[in-house]
């Protein structure tokens, strides 16, 4: 008998899911349900533009979502076009991989003021559900966070957006960009240069663009024992510790734009009026020596137009499971969902951010998938073998006919590549490798081949 089951989430997370069990022994076949009209999730949406060889990942991924036994359906909605338990009736059992893409909030005064990345990078990774337009006007701009996320924002921000012309962003989104007027970016880091958790490639592409020079502030650049005990042990914070001392007073070129990196330097308070930001203020802080840092009670103002909060995503709930909110996941046992008791919920499992937060790269979400499917199917493995004990499994046909039911418009997976073509139309026209359509109501429409709106 073959097991169908369904993966909620269409991402690198959901697709490995996918990936180990048709790699499994066991007669599967997935369906990678998604939200959205188009795969990959973080990989079309969460990586910035200029970063076009992250994005060959796509590749790996699409061979998955082309092999027999996969199916995606996009546009479907958990919780709003199709609830949880009806999908436990519908499949032998469900993983869900949603993923985090909410930003976490930083608790200080006046952050209602503020953007969140998360956000900003939908903006410019022209996701559906993101707005049309983006404020771009402040001078000088603050961004709190030292991870990848925050340095793509800060490189977003502080280029000529002219530069963005050979990326996918479509017209609107560089029409912005090349009117902004950005000329400073500040990065703040509560911690000093020893416990960055950017990367040295991300890092060093800072200096790469023609039009904006990177200022790494001598303030705070001091690492103690612990600090440099941790980069001794640690080969990536090495490495960028000394990208950062070589930067450390290194004369200046005049470019036109520029990102400072402070660290040491711990956010205290937005400061507003009118409902616009007129600066941040931060408090320097000290190593205690064990790796943490406390503020020492020297408070700076600077005058910034803008904030952006880059301290990390959290997932958000899933209608249907429990929730750890202080944790930001969906709780589980090795991928196994598990309530307020600790026991497990029958056909559901969890993969990827949304099991065990916002950490890891790729290699951890394939090893990740890997450990839930493996109890997913040692699970399955010991029901009847008649199926009576496990979920009221229905075929592809019946799937189909109870979502075209709820009147939803599923974007299968061969309209997606005929939208995908589109879109490498768009670019080939341009001279680029594709122009993003941003709008689900589009995306549907050239999905079904209707004619452009």
């Amino acid at each position: 008998m073959t097991l169908r089951i369904a993966v909620v989430g269409a991402g690198p997370a959901g697709i490995y899911a996918a990936d180990s069990l048709l790699k499994s022994d066991v007669d599967v076949a997935v369906d990678l349900l998604d939200r959205l009209p188009a795969p990959y999730g973080l990989v079309r949406y969460g990586v910035a533009p200029d970063h076009p060889r992250i994005k060959e990942i796509v590749k790996a991924l699409d061979r998955v979502l082309a092999s027999p036994g996969v199916r995606f359906l996009g546009g479907v909605d958990l919780g709003v076009d199709v609830k949880l338990e009806e999908l436990r009736e519908l499949y032998d059992a469900v993983v869900v991989a949603t993923g985090a893409r909410a930003d976490r909030d930083l608790g200080i005064p006046g952050e209602e003021l503020t953007h969140g990345a998360a956000d900003f990078v939908s903006w410019y990774d022209s996701h559906p559900d993101a707005p049309e337009s983006w404020p771009l006007d402040a001078a000088s701009v603050a961004v709190v966070g030292v991870g990848n996320v925050a340095l793509d924002v800060a490189r977003v921000l502080a280029k000529d957006g002219e530069e963005m012309r050979v990326t996918d962003v479509p017209g609107p989104v560089l029409d912005a960009l090349r009117a902004k007027t950005t000329t400073d970016v500040h990065v703040f880091s509560r911690r000093g240069p020893a416990y960055v958790k950017f990367s040295p490639l991300e890092l060093r592409e800072l200096n790469h663009s023609p039009s904006v020079e990177v200022v790494v502030h001598p303030e705070g650049f001091d690492v103690d024992d612990h600090g440099m005990a941790h980069v001794g042990a640690n080969k990536s914070a090495k490495l960028v510790l000394d990208v950062l001392a070589n930067w450390v007073g290194r004369d200046l070129e005049g470019k036109p734009h520029r990102i400072h990196l402070h660290f040491c330097e711990a956010p205290v308070e937005v400061v507003g009026e009118d409902g616009r930001v007129t600066a941040i203020r931060t408090e320097r802080t000290a190593p205690v020596g064990d790796g943490t840092y406390a503020g020492t009670g020297e408070v700076t103002t600077w005058e910034v137009g803008a904030v952006y909060r880059a301290i990390g995503y959290r997932s958000s709930p899933v209608l249907g499971l429990p929730f750890d909110d202080r944790a930001a996941v969906v709780p589980n046992v090795g991928g196994r969902v598990v309530d307020l008791d600790g026991e497990p919920v029958p056909g559901a499992y969890v993969t990827g951010w949304v099991k065990r937060g916002p950490v890891g790269l790729i290699g951890h979400t394939k090893s990740d998938a890997a450990e839930t499917v493996g109890h997913l199917l040692a699970d399955l493995a010991g029901r009847g073998s008649d199926g009576s004990d496990g979920a009221a499994t229905r075929s592809e046909a019946e799937v189909d006919a109870y979502l075209a039911a709820r009147g939803v418009d599923v974007q299968t997976y061969e309209r997606w590549r005929r939208l995908d073509d589109h879109e490498v139309a768009l670019g080939a026209a341009e001279g680029r490798t594709r122009v993003k359509v941003a709008g689900r109501e589009e995306m549907l429409r050239l999905g079904a081949g209707l004619p452009e709106a």
